[in-house]
Parts: structure tokens; sequence; C-alpha cells
């Protein structure tokens, strides 16, 4: 159980959730992004609720919200390339973005985070553990 605190983050500000293991960072995060139920308190984004939010209205906050696992090759498919899986975040919350400029919007992201471009056809387990973790940053990013 995490201890009752209360966390205000305001626009152009950063969050990194520190401590020791097993004191409940991830648990944290999980709660916020709705990967686990929350059983008390409060959570809310720009003004909306999101402790028992229903899964469509979720789609607009994800958005927004985005979470950086741990273990970055775990959460990287093995069967996508990687500019496939920075792309879907993408692909998914701006449908009507043409192939191209997904493509652009891919490699500019990789670049941020210390990727080559040309690298965008490779898959998860040819990198490096900091490498996937790079290639989870730029998917969030």
């Amino acid at each position: 159980a995490l201890p009752i605190f209360t966390l205000r983050l305001y626009e152009g500000e950063t969050l990194g959730v520190v401590g020791e293991s097993g004191c409940g960072k991830s648990t944290f995060a999980r709660a916020i992004i709705g990967l686990v139920k929350a059983t008390d308190g409060h959570v809310a984004w720009l003004g909306k609720e999101l402790l028992g939010m229903k899964p469509d209205e979720w789609r607009a906050v994800r958005s927004d919200i985005q979470m950086i696992f741990q273990d970055p090759l775990a959460s990287l498919n093995p069967r996508m390339t990687i500019g496939e899986i920075i792309a879907e975040p993408l692909r998914t919350y701006h449908p009507k973005m043409s192939r191209q400029e997904v493509r652009e919007r891919v490699k500019a992201m990789m670049l941020k985070v210390g990727l080559l471009p040309n690298l965008i056809n490779r898959y998860p387990h040819e990198f490096s553990g900091g490498q996937c973790q790079r290639i989870g940053i730029a998917r969030a990013l």
C-alpha cells in the first residue's frame, strides 16, 4: 500500500519518481495511467477524474500520459521494428497523420534520444538494454 500523499504537477514540469525497491513507485505510476485499479484516493488530469474512467475515456488521456517501463526489452514487441514501435502511438492518437509525416516524426524522435534513423527497420533484440530504454522513451515522446 502506498502512503497518503498529494502531488500537483503543473504545465511544463517533469516528474521523476525515485525510491527504494518495493516502495510502490511502479504501482503509483500504473495507477495513474489506469493499468492497475486504485482502491482509494483521487487522481485527476486536467480536471478530469481518472479513477473509474471508462476505457473509451482513457483514449484521450493516454495521448497525454505515457509510461516508460523499467524492463525495456519486455515492454517492446519483438515482432515489430523499432520504427513500428515508436510510430504506434502516433498512428493510434493521430490517425489522419500521413505515413510520411509519421515516418519523419519517428526519425526525429529517434534522433532526440540518440538513435540513428537508419536503424528504423531493426528489431528490439538487435539493441542493447540502454538502447531499448531509449526506444521506449522515443515511443513515449
